[in-house]
């Protein structure tokens, strides 16, 4: 009776720390850079039946070898797609967000209490929330969150749960490129951990092996050294930049990362050597590039747990708890977000409401291109844009789209320097250029350079976007 009293006790405040987090998830904008090429991938593997090893989504770089090493993400935000359109994908956020967050309250709970946990996840929760774009990582954190709990038990003694890290590897290097994170805090366990060593090491063949399950066996290394030396991404991509403390998210993660060494050090509870270097290793990752701040903040919230457990004991289990009434109520806060999901929230609201992030997916623009297809010819087009085109109209290939490490530094920097109307009119010309679909948010130099041109036609203009084609081309 008392092990279902706390059951439902864990519950209810788990359900309370997940209730905001599941509403945000729900009401975010669909972001194109890294969903649209994605769906396109997992469209090209499910009707083939195989994983595209070649480019076939821009012109520029037509027939060229290409490694997809997230396919999986793509065939399952394609088929999710397919059988419930974009209000299962937000769903599919929603459940990945809740599985993620949940792990970490759970793992936060073993070492301290509910409330703190909960409190905690709470701000974990809005201080990564920057991080849930609809991609191929998003699937990555679950995972990563399993190999935490995984290895937190392993370094208790608790060898039961070390068959999950080789699941969660295979699930992994089909899934995302991060899947080296696992190996990574497995390895330091080996090194500095507590536990039983033989049994995590025959683990971490098992976990390696399973890395060569994937359309493209040892190739899928090949692709994480590829990748984490891309020129492409360091340079033009912002995730692979330092962070900065802009924003209020990232105030709230400087002020953990701050605030995390005087708690280390008056706390009563130490750390372990290895809980030192996770902190150590992941968070030397973090401050290197925004696209591992998450990580670290899930493991600031497990570490910072632990740390205050000893403060925060008072606020463990009470006396006396309604188990039907815990379970009851958190079920309904569990089901208060479904409200805000896309196709729900319209019906209440009575007004439509924006589902995708309007200036870097150019819907009625495409449009115009699907009711003139002899148009869409050499086109050039802002990379977001191009985006969603290779999922929304596959036929109208761009010259280059939001797949950073598809395309050379140096076509890189010709984008960039054409946005800014500079060389333009040469390299459309060396190029073959018919089309031009441009972004009003970020290349209004250039659309103002074009439209003063005697050699471009005005062919369409909204909101968002414009699209010129030759004149000469009438």
């Amino acid at each position: 009776m008392q092990s279902h009293s706390r059951f439902s006790y864990n519950f209810l405040w788990l359900s309370i720390a997940l209730m905001p987090l599941l509403g945000l998830a729900f009401l975010f904008n669909i972001q194109p850079q890294d969903f649209w090429w994605l769906m396109r991938v997992g469209q090209e593997t499910v009707q083939n039946g195989a994983v595209p090893f070649t480019d076939t989504i821009s012109w520029s770089q037509a027939g060229q070898p290409i490694v997809y090493q997230p396919w999986l993400s793509g065939v399952i935000l394609y088929l999710v797609y397919e059988f419930g359109s974009i209000t299962f994908i937000f769903l599919l956020r929603g459940i990945l967000i809740a599985f993620t967050y949940g792990m970490v309250w759970w793992i936060a709970n073993e070492v301290s209490n509910a409330h703190l946990a909960t409190l905690l996840v709470f701000i974990l929760g809005i201080a990564s929330a920057n991080n849930w774009s609809v991609r191929s990582q998003l699937f990555a954190y679950p995972l990563f969150a399993l190999c935490l709990w995984s290895l937190s038990r392993w370094q208790n003694r608790n060898n039961r749960f070390l068959w999950v890290l080789p699941i969660a590897t295979l699930l992994w290097a089909n899934l995302h490129g991060s899947f080296i994170l696992c190996f990574s805090l497995a390895g330091a366990a080996l090194l500095f951990g507590n536990g039983d060593k033989r049994a995590l090491f025959i683990t971490l063949f098992l976990m390696l092996l399973a890395t060569l399950l994937t359309p493209h066996g040892l190739g899928v290394w090949e692709y994480i050294f590829f990748m984490l030396n891309s020129p492409s991404d360091q340079l033009f991509a912002f995730e692979w930049a330092p962070p900065s403390n802009a924003g209020w998210q990232m105030n709230i993660f400087f002020a953990w990362l701050l605030a995390f060494a005087p708690l280390a050090a008056l706390s009563p509870r130490k750390l372990s050597n290895l809980e030192w270097v996770w902190f150590l290793g992941i968070g030397w990752l973090a401050l290197t590039g925004m696209r591992y701040v998450i990580w670290f903040q899930f493991l600031l919230a497990f570490l910072t747990a632990s740390l205050l457990a000893e403060w925060t004991k008072s606020l463990d289990l009470p006396t006396q708890t309604y188990p039907t009434l815990n379970f009851g109520f958190g079920i309904f806060l569990l089901a208060i977000p479904l409200m805000f999901i896309t196709g729900l929230r319209e019906r209440w609201m009575g007004t439509t409401v924006t589902v995708y992030e309007m200036a870097t997916t150019p819907l009625s623009a495409t449009e115009w291109l699907v009711q003139h297809p002899q148009a869409c010819s050499n086109l050039w087009a802002d990379y977001a844009f191009g985006g969603y085109l290779s999922f929304a109209l596959p036929a109208c290939q761009p010259w280059m789209d939001s797949r950073f490490n598809a395309y050379p530094p140096e076509q890189w920097s010709e984008y960039v320097q054409v946005s800014r109307a500079e060389s333009w009119q040469e390299m459309f010309d060396r190029e073959g250029i018919n089309l031009l679909l441009l972004s009003r948010a970020a290349q209004p130099v250039l659309i103002e350079a074009v439209s003063a041109s005697n050699a471009w036609c005005e062919e369409y203009r909204d909101e968002y976007a414009v699209i010129f084609s030759r004149c000469e081309a009438k």
